[in-house]
């Protein structure tokens, strides 16, 4: 966050790739410092990256009302959106049965499965409610984000955590640049807490969430950036639009062309913290989030046009406590 305040990109890290070939560029989580009392928690102790980033993200997100659930008071859903998912264990995995497949380690499959983040954050916080994983590009966090909101209106939870999580290793890096070759990878997670009820004070409400423009429905990707953009409020001079652009512009037109005319402020978190993929259209959120909460904005609009597969918006505003 202080990053994105003073808009200064984060410092990148050389990953060494296998083989030899030259290290990819990327952006990493630093170590945390003291360590968190959490990270002991048995199923933690030998997750991958992506999980400890997902806990991390959850249990901030949820502050106090963590308690409530470990307790069984409340009922919360958990909704996990991941792209590439727990690469650093698939690697080690799918190397080691190459290898030799006598020898491969049986104690790094579980780290592999698309839903071991979601399973690993459950079993922290002890919750036996719904819970799901949406695998797809960045978009599919504001999908997750429409999912926990029809959950609490049709009753079914009491809160629902939505989280996009990452984690970064050289196969991902290095595919990420055959596509865009100045594009840096990074990893880390960021968590959305929804509630029905507003808070006493101040807050922030999630007011839509378009509809999902697929690629691949005899659209283009600036047709469905434009018609997702069309979905969304035009704006108020003081409202904020937070975008997924990367400061590339081969990768960045279709969603440049579809909010050519917006007048407000913009943030692109990417240029900052790095291509995140499911996590960085959740930081886009925090951002758009703690912006209108700390009142520097009465709303924002988040644009995600994902690399492959969907556009999508949503908009946050200050709740209006009577």
């Amino acid at each position: 966050m202080a990053a994105l305040d003073q808009d200064e990109p984060l410092p990148t890290t050389p990953v060494a790739q296998a083989g030899g070939p030259p290290p990819v560029a990327a952006r990493l989580v630093p170590l945390p410092a003291p360590r968190p009392a959490w990270l002991g928690h048995p199923r933690l102790r030998r997750s991958s990256a992506i999980s400890q980033y997902a806990a991390g993200a959850a249990l901030e997100a949820l502050g106090d009302d963590a308690s409530k659930v470990t307790v069984g008071s409340m009922r919360l859903g958990v909704v996990v959106c991941a792209m590439s998912g727990g690469v650093a264990y698939s690697r080690r995995f799918y190397g080691e049965t190459l290898q030799d497949p006598a020898t491969a380690s049986p104690l790094l499959f579980p780290e592999t499965v698309m839903n071991a983040p979601a399973s690993h954050v459950a079993a922290c916080l002890n919750c036996p409610g719904i819970n799901y994983t949406l695998v797809g590009d960045p978009g599919m966090f504001l999908q997750g984000l429409a999912l926990g909101a029809a959950w609490l209106a049709e009753g079914l939870v009491d809160g629902c955590l939505v989280v996009g999580t990452e984690e970064v290793d050289w196969p991902v890096g290095n595919a990420l640049r055959l596509f865009l070759r100045s594009v840096i990878h990074s990893g880390g997670a960021g968590a959305l807490y929804l509630r029905r009820e507003p808070p006493e004070t101040g807050g922030v409400e999630l007011q839509c969430v378009t509809r999902a423009w697929s690629f691949a429905a005899g659209s283009s990707p600036r047709q469905a950036a434009m018609r997702m953009r069309l979905e969304l409020p035009k704006g108020h001079p003081s409202d904020l639009l937070c975008d997924s652009t990367r400061g590339i512009h081969r990768a960045d037109a279709d969603e440049l062309a579809a909010w050519r005319d917006w007048t407000g402020a913009r943030l692109s978190p990417k240029r900052i913290l790095g291509e995140g993929l499911a996590a960085a259209s959740a930081w886009q959120c925090v951002a758009a989030c703690d912006a209108v909460k700390r009142g520097r904005h009465g709303a924002a609009n988040v644009s995600v046009v994902g690399p492959n597969q969907q556009a999508i918006g949503a908009r946050f505003g200050a709740v209006r406590n009577s």
